[in-house]
């Protein structure tokens, strides 16, 4: 009975609490903002409206509201009253949701109205709207009809409510790529009978739609529904290529990577691809499956690009599914590496030069712009080569900065930005002044590879968009002619096969070519097409042109400063000091883009070169453009040892340190003009002290130095206003004021930096012997190690500082001959590869090095700074050499004579030898003398002999010598023609016994015989710089004959001469010559 009651009171009680909750529901609503779905946070609760205070309130708690009152997610939780302030009671304080809650209330809370807040601490929400968007009706999930999810139905989206930057939004969201297109109307499908009533107001970088910024419109009619259009990938990359900027082009859609199919597959498509991938432009579509068949997922689609310079997610792209793909139809591309150029207001071939920094694009300023750099940025773009860069003022128009670097290019870089560029100091520029190229065009093209200039190396010809060899069995001069014009390259100076290691791979677009020598298109000769190598003509063939001349400055620490060298004839080679001066220097730099040469260096101040020396008495008058145009003696002509190559400082040198500190603090110097100045630091950030910092190896982090202690300047402040970016690795390429040697307004702007680095410490000793010492020579920069002795094992060369590697791509015997014999060691037996003798450690220096063998040097083989990762250790080269230094003389350079040599002051052994042969020849030479004289007596009795008025010399025992007859006059008809002494008789000295003395051949003065001097003539100074050793042995006789015609008496003298000397001439004296030899021996008598 108790029990039954107890029931009764709970039924009672339950009862009355659900009359409590249906007379006063608790509700919550969003007012005061721009639509149902944000606003003022409001909750009713026994029968009153009242609002939320909180000082911390949070995205958790906003998304219960939003989901509560269905308007999707929560975009934004607000305090302190973003929609106004409300008014009656705060019923809700310090709510602590977790986001799962059905309802606001039931979060964790204080309780109902236990705290009156300020209604300034109210709380307001932002919520999506909806909670999802999809687009419906097109050919995939990246097309169609857009629409929102309220609650269970689908909403459209009127035309009027979207812009192109909410669409952007869209697609990003919908992880389709770039929005493409709005459609306007029912493009696809006519649309829903919901309507969704708010205008998006995208910024355009929101990761969702319903981030965005609405406002509410009452209508609940739509004229247009909205239909988005998507490029329909969310990613592009380029899978299983030889670089990152090449291989088959794959897309990501709906989280999936897959190959792209595309029937139609073009060059606009695939520059647009390139650019997108910041890989610079399509230079090849490959054929057949170039770059495999990847994971087997295939996206279907057709891009269609229109508009130059567009993104591939900028095209329109159709027909996109999911389905197998014929073979042959994924898309491939080679692009060219190099971004951050291109060409803009002409054609795809002709514009204004723009550049790029960071992000934003600018004009380049044309002071500085010539061929060379014109020819380089050509051939980025696919475009053959730089006609012209004086357009007038074609092309310039436009607005956007003008960018001040300077490129200094040498004409064989494959990008713009692989040549030396400097922008600090430079002056400003108009829009008006921008660099400007017209190039030559991609038609029908030719270049020039594997050589030291443009206008050298192996011929190859582009058709139809790709590049292929030139071949032919029978190329002459006539046919390297129409090339050299063709490229504007000046005339033909060699037609030449490449050897072996030079030769191309690849597609053959030309065979047997077979020109006049007058058409200006090597295609208008008579030509044959191929794609294979025919048979019986396997040859690649080579040009050097006129135009291929180039000069450098070597062994300085920068461009613009070193031994000067030129490029002529397809070798390097250098100049001799000989009258070398300013003026000379001038022209030098001038033609370097270097400014105004500071000093002409003699003596070989920047190290000894190797190989050919050019010219010999070089005399500018300053206004030369080339250093060639002035006078000399000739190309090749010269009587000089690279001891007497000639060097240059030019103005546009530039050095950095820091003074009165350490290597790593100080204050902060610049060398310009000749001369070290200060630097002020007016609007210099810590950005432009770091960049100092890694410019001087000073680590990543640096600061300036407020305190000054680093004392005040005394020379010019150079520059001001410098601005550095992340992007910039140097100092020179950062903007700044003009170069003034009065840029600080006092020295209490000077700037001074402390980097957080520190040098590694070397010791002054090192820098005493080579490699570190700038007088080295190549040999000294150049080792084998872990092999058994010097002459075998890995190949390593000094390069920056430290030793490296070279890499063993296209190794051969060829490139082991030059480094054998650059180190003395002979020939070489091998040229080894992957690591024979061990992997090296450090840098890489080289790779696909390519000497013809004949190079003196390794310096002097064409061969390409390691620029990729593509070789490691275990591909370093290695030589094996015989050891043995041959005795056949170079081709070019002559061969030391034999010469008295001493060391640290010791008489070494071939003096000796050459001292005992000498006194033995002596000896030997006496009792023959003796002999001699004793015969003779016998017969002074019976005759009788005229005087001797005349020496005539007789050489026993002869070495070759240059062909000097002319400088003593021994030629057929000379009176004073020297015979050979043969007794005295009348008939065996009579005219059919005269002879001559021979020419003596040989090669023109070369290397290591510059310094000899000249034996005294009459007129000249009797001391000699020479260390001629000359044993005389004379033996006297009388005659007892008469001459016939004179009726005085003749004495004949036997003189013989040991001379030592170093130089195979012919020489005039007062006594009617000598010859000199190295040694000969010399028969004499005199009348």
């Amino acid at each position: 009975m108790a029990t039954k009651g107890h029931l009764s009171i709970s039924v009672l009680w339950l009862f009355l609490l659900s009359i409590q909750a249906s007379l006063g529901d608790d509700e919550l609503r969003l007012t005061n903002g721009p639509g149902p779905c944000a606003g003022r946070v409001e909750v009713k609760h026994e029968e009153q409206w009242g609002t939320v205070c909180d000082g911390d309130w949070k995205t958790e708690d906003a998304e219960v509201v939003c989901k509560q009152l269905g308007c999707g997610s929560a975009v934004q939780a607000l305090n302190q009253a973003p929609f106004g302030e409300g008014s009656g009671p705060t019923w809700l304080y310090r709510v602590d949701c977790h986001g799962d809650e059905s309802a606001l209330w039931n979060c964790s809370h204080p309780g109902w109205g236990v705290f009156t807040c300020p209604h300034y601490f109210d709380t307001g929400v932002i919520c999506s709207g909806f909670s999802g968007l999809h687009l419906t009706g097109g050919d995939s999930a990246c097309s169609g009809h857009l629409e929102v999810r309220q609650e269970e139905s689908w909403s459209t989206v009127c035309y009027s409510h979207i812009d192109f930057k909410a669409a952007s939004v869209i697609c990003n969201e919908l992880e389709c790529g770039q929005a493409v297109d709005i459609l306007r109307g029912a493009h696809f499908r006519e649309g829903h009978e919901l309507i969704w009533q708010e205008e998006f107001q995208c910024v355009g970088n929101e990761t969702h739609l319903a981030h965005c910024p609405r406002m509410l419109h009452h209508s609940k009619t739509c004229s247009h529904d909205a239909s988005v259009v998507c490029s329909g990938y969310g990613g592009y990359r380029l899978a299983n290529g030889t670089t990152t900027c090449s291989g088959r082009v794959e897309l990501l859609h709906g989280g999936l990577w897959g190959s792209l199919c595309d029937y139609l597959w073009d060059f606009p498509a695939a520059n647009a691809l390139c650019q997108q991938l910041d890989c610079g432009v399509a230079l090849l579509i490959p054929s057949g499956q170039s770059f495999g068949k990847g994971n087997g997922l295939f996206w279907n689609g057709t891009f269609v690009c229109e508009k130059n310079g567009s993104h591939l997610r900028d095209c329109r792209v159709s027909v996109l599914g999911h389905t197998d793909c014929p073979t042959g139809k994924d898309a491939r591309v080679v692009c060219s590496g190099c971004p951050g150029a291109r060409l803009v207001n002409g054609t795809t071939c002709s514009g204004r030069v723009e550049i790029r920094h960071g992000d934003k694009w600018g004009r380049l300023c044309g002071s500085h712009w010539n061929l060379q750099a014109a020819s380089v940025l050509c051939n980025q773009l696919n475009c053959g080569y730089a006609k012209s860069i004086q357009t007038g003022h074609h092309f310039v128009d436009g607005n956007g900065p003008v960018w001040r670097d300077a490129f200094h290019c040498e004409g064989t870089e494959s990008c713009l930005w692989d040549c030396a560029h400097v922008t600090l100091g430079n002056p400003s520029c108009s829009v008006r002044e921008a660099a400007t190229v017209v190039c030559s065009g991609l038609a029908e093209s030719l270049r020039l590879s594997g050589g030291d200039s443009r206008c050298d190396g192996r011929v190859e010809i582009s058709l139809n968009g790709m590049w292929g060899r030139v071949l032919d069995d029978d190329w002459d001069i006539k046919d390297a002619d129409v090339v050299c014009r063709q490229l504007q390259c000046g005339t033909a100076k060699k037609a030449y096969y490449p050897s072996r290691s030079e030769r191309g791979m690849g597609l053959v677009g030309l065979r047997s070519v077979q020109c006049a020598g007058n058409e200006t298109q090597l295609m208008f000769c008579k030509t044959s097409y191929s794609e294979t190598v025919p048979v019986g003509v396997a040859e690649d063939v080579g040009v050097i042109c006129s135009g291929s001349r180039r000069i450098r400055l070597m062994n300085g620490t920068n461009r613009c400063a070193g031994r000067v060298e030129l490029y002529h004839d397809g070798i390097w080679g250098t100049i001799c000091d000989d009258a070398w001066d300013l003026s000379d220097a001038n022209v030098v730099c001038k033609q370097l883009g270097c400014g105004h040469a500071i000093k002409a260096f003699a003596s070989a101040h920047y190290g000894e070169g190797s190989g050919q020396i050019w010219l010999d008495d070089v005399n500018c008058t300053g206004a030369e453009s080339d250093l060639w145009a002035c006078s000399s003696r000739g190309w090749g002509q010269h009587n000089c040892r690279h001891k007497e190559d000639a060097g240059v400082l030019c103005s546009e040198f530039l050095a950095l340190r820091l003074v009165n500190g350490n290597d790593c603090a100080g204050r902060l110097e610049v060398f310009y003009n000749g001369t070290w100045g200060s630097i002020c630091s007016n609007r210099m950030s810590q950005l432009t002290a770091i960049t100092v910092c890694r410019h001087l190896k000073c680590g990543d982090g640096g600061e300036i130095a407020r305190d000054f202690q680093y004392g005040r300047g005394s020379g010019p402040t150079w520059l001001d206003h410098i601005e550095c970016t992340e992007q910039h690795s140097s100092l020179w390429q950062c903007q700044s004021d003009p170069w003034h040697p009065q840029s600080c307004d006092n020295r209490a702007e000077e700037t001074h930096i402390s980097c957080t680095g520190r040098k590694r410490v070397v010791t002054p000793a090192a820098f005493v012997e080579c490699p570190n010492s700038t007088s080295c020579t190549d040999k000294e920069k150049l080792r084998v190690t872990g092999g058994e002795d010097g002459c075998s094992g890995r190949v390593e060369i000094w390069h920056q500082g430290s030793w490296g590697t070279v890499c063993d791509d296209s190794w051969d015997m060829a490139d082991a001959n030059v480094v054998c014999r650059q180190l003395g060691c002979g020939s070489a037996v091998s040229a080894l590869s992957e690591a024979a003798f061990g992997k090296g450690t450090g840098p890489i220096w080289l790779e696909k090095v390519h000497c013809k063998g004949t190079e003196l040097s390794l310096w002097d083989c064409p061969a390409q700074l390691l620029s990729d990762k593509n070789c490691d250790h275990k591909e370093d080269a290695a030589v094996d050499c015989s050891g043995v230094t041959e005795t056949t003389a170079s081709p070019t350079r002559a061969v030391p004579p034999c010469r008295p040599a001493t060391e640290g002051g010791r008489v070494t052994t071939p003096v000796i030898l050459c001292i005992i042969l000498g006194a033995l020849l002596c000896l030997v030479l006496a009792i023959l003398g003796g002999q001699f004289q004793s015969a003779r007596a016998q017969q002074r009795g019976l005759q009788s002999y005229d005087p001797v008025s005349e020496a005539v010399y007789e050489e026993i025992n002869y070495s070759l010598m240059r062909e000097k007859q002319q400088v003593t006059g021994l030629s057929e008809g000379s009176p004073t023609k020297a015979q050979f002494y043969s007794g005295d008789s009348d008939e065996e000295n009579d005219a059919g016994a005269t002879q001559e003395v021979p020419s003596l051949p040989g090669n023109t003065l070369e290397d290591n015989y510059d310094d000899v001097t000249e034996a005294p003539g009459p007129k000249d100074d009797p001391l000699s710089e020479q260390n001629e050793q000359e044993i005389i042995v004379v033996i006297e006789e009388s005659k007892g004959s008469r001459d016939s015609q004179t009726g005085e008496d003749e004495r004949a003298v036997l003189l013989v001469f040991i001379n030592y000397s170093y130089c195979n001439e012919l020489r005039e004296n007062e006594a009617g010559g000598y010859l000199k030899g190295s040694p000969n021996f010399y028969l004499t008598t005199g009348r």
